[in-house]
Parts: C-alpha cells; structure tokens; sequence
C-alpha cells in the first residue's frame, strides 16, 4: 500500500512539474507578439471617469482581462491581493459598459482600479490577444516580465521583488 502511494505521489509530482514547465512555454510563445515598448501612458481614465496618473519611479503591474474569461476569474483573487501592495492597473477587455463591469467587480469582491477598454484601443496598443495577460514595469516604465495566461500571486510577488 505504501509503495503505492509513494507511486501515485512521485507520478503526481512529474505531472505538475512538467504541466508548470509547459504552461511557461506556452505564455513565453504567446508574449513573443506583445509590444515590448516602454509604458509611454501617462494617465488612464477609470471606470468612474476619475482620471489616475501613473505614480513616478515605482513598478506597475498592467493586467489585461474580460469579465467573460474563466481564467480571469479565477486569477482576479491573486490581481486583488498584488493591487494591495503595488501599483496595478487592469484593462478590462470588450467587458461591457462600465456599470456592467463594475457589478462584475462588485459580485466578486474586487477593488482593484479598472480601465474599460471597450473598443480595444489598449489592446491593439500593446497588441493582446489571449486573457489574461499581465505586463510587469520597473520603476523607469521599462517592461520587465510578461504573461500569458494564469499566473499566481507568488509569481507575481517574485517577479516585484525581482524588478523593485
């Protein structure tokens, strides 16, 4: 029975190492087309028509979304809890009207600062085109890491330290 185990675990533990490895592929094949230019926006309108200018000489986590993406859904949580200790901005993609995504953020308890990218004028920008996607800044605006896909609040918080 123990041997069994000890199967099943160790079979468990390749699965996941390389279902992680394949997974890092896949979101560096997909960054590949990204724009890989510096963050040249200075400000960006919020869901609340409120006006938010970047703050200068710190990170800033740009996340691309769309409240109808179930992989956004489940990576909101790790985006909510980063959004509490760096400056994040989300970029929600053909989501609706700003009342629609703001019950969005409401049902799910999100608080995080949300742009409404209707007509995909910041998608086309940074050319998206799978959700999520998440674009890591240094401190001079200068793209640091990117990805494709879901990716957890301890990659995020490592890939901060690592660009602080």
């Amino acid at each position: 029975m123990k041997d069994k185990i000890k199967k099943y675990f160790r079979e468990a533990i390749i699965f996941i190492v390389i279902l992680t490895i394949a997974m890092n592929v896949l979101s560096y094949y997909r960054s590949l087309d990204l724009n890989k230019e510096n963050l040249n926006i200075e400000n960006f309108k919020l869901l609340n028509n409120i006006e938010y200018k970047l703050p200068r000489n710190k990170p800033i986590i740009v996340h691309f979304w769309a409240t109808w993406c179930p992989t956004c859904k489940l990576e909101a949580a790790n985006i909510e809890k980063i959004s509490k200790d760096y400056e994040v901005i989300t970029i929600a993609i053909q989501s609706g009207t700003n009342e629609e995504i703001q019950k969005y953020l409401d049902d799910n308890d999100l608080t995080f600062k949300v742009v409404n990218d209707e007509d995909g004028y910041y998608s086309r920008k940074f050319n998206i085109k799978a959700f999520p996607t998440t674009l890591l800044f240094n401190k001079d605006k200068n793209l640091k890491f990117s990805e494709v896909g879901y990716t957890t609040t301890a990659g995020l918080y490592s890939r901060m330290a690592l660009i602080k």
